[in-house]
């Protein structure tokens, strides 16, 4: 095997992140020729096929190795580079992070903001239960996960938790579940869910002894929307505590069952690698976590 090197793995990092050979060409101000010739070059040097020509393009298993060895090595080379910059505008480093929509769509935008000058960010929406995944396949280089263990190569940090209740808008309360949440009445009442990955609903239902295969179900991909679709009526749903509070206080949302909540234990998993830019990012949204999440 002969040694790889930065504009093979710049390449590899580039279609991953595109989707595509053409969406890498134009990232990188080359030709579709240029990044497939790379390409091909880092698999003739590993001995092993590394990209699946697909739509999107993904990695093959020793892929994802090379994929997690670019994103490192890059990182190192950008934050030298801008570390001795002489212009007024050195290169800023990008930063994939996976994080889970009702974190994004509350807390760690703001905590991230700051930080827009240094880096560059590249958010991942991704359900907390799967974006580990994401940390092992190179794909991002830092997870809001609900995984205690550290994924190889990863160092963990308890952030916190974040509390769901079961709420649902007043009106349709009072018409489906009138007795409040028998478990016939919960088979039978509509609820709104994130979209497939999403199973807070079906663990609090799980929970009050009914059927999750029953209930008829909305899938409302969107935190904001989401929170607006309970609050119009089209079912109920389990809403973050600050949400759930903000629909009592307006009078529009009704808790279905006092006193019952999911918990949902939020971990901040990153990459050991030793550059600015990511442990600047980690202790912001470490900070943030402390004042937002339980």
């Amino acid at each position: 095997m002969t040694d790889v090197d930065l504009p093979q793995l710049r390449a590899l990092l580039a279609v991953v992140d595109e989707g595509s050979f053409e969406g890498a060409a134009l990232t990188l101000r080359i030709t579709q020729s240029a990044v497939s010739q790379r390409i091909r070059a880092l698999e003739t040097a590993v001995g092993q096929v590394l990209v699946r020509r697909s739509r999107p393009a993904g990695v093959t298993d020793a892929g994802a190795v090379y994929l997690r060895l670019a994103r490192q090595v890059l990182d190192l080379t950008d934050e030298a580079r801008a570390a001795v910059a002489t212009d007024a505008t050195p290169g800023r480093t990008v930063l994939p992070i996976a994080v889970n929509s009702d974190s994004l769509g509350s807390w760690v935008l703001p905590a991230l903001a700051p930080l827009a000058d240094e880096v560059v960010l590249d958010l991942h929406r991704e359900d907390q239960d799967h974006s580990a995944e994401l940390l092992r396949t190179g794909t991002v280089v830092a997870a809001i996960t609900t995984a205690d263990r550290p994924v190889q190569g990863c160092s963990v940090h308890r952030l916190g938790v974040l509390r769901y209740r079961p709420m649902m808008a007043v009106a349709g309360a009072a018409r489906h579940l009138p007795d409040g949440p028998t478990t016939a009445a919960l088979e039978a009442a509509p609820l709104v869910v994130f979209d497939r990955k999403d199973d807070l609903q079906d663990r609090y239902l799980r929970r009050r002894g009914a059927d999750p295969a029953l209930p008829p179900r909305h899938h409302v991909p969107a935190s904001a929307d989401f929170v607006l679709a309970v609050r119009l009526g089209l079912g109920w749903g389990m809403l973050p505590e600050a949400d759930a509070t903000a629909g009592e206080r307006d009078g529009t949302l009704v808790d279905l069952d006092p006193g019952r909540h999911e918990d949902v234990t939020l971990f901040w998993q990153q990459w050991t690698l030793p550059t600015r830019a990511l442990e600047r990012t980690g202790a912001a949204v470490r900070a943030a976590a402390a004042r937002y999440l339980r």
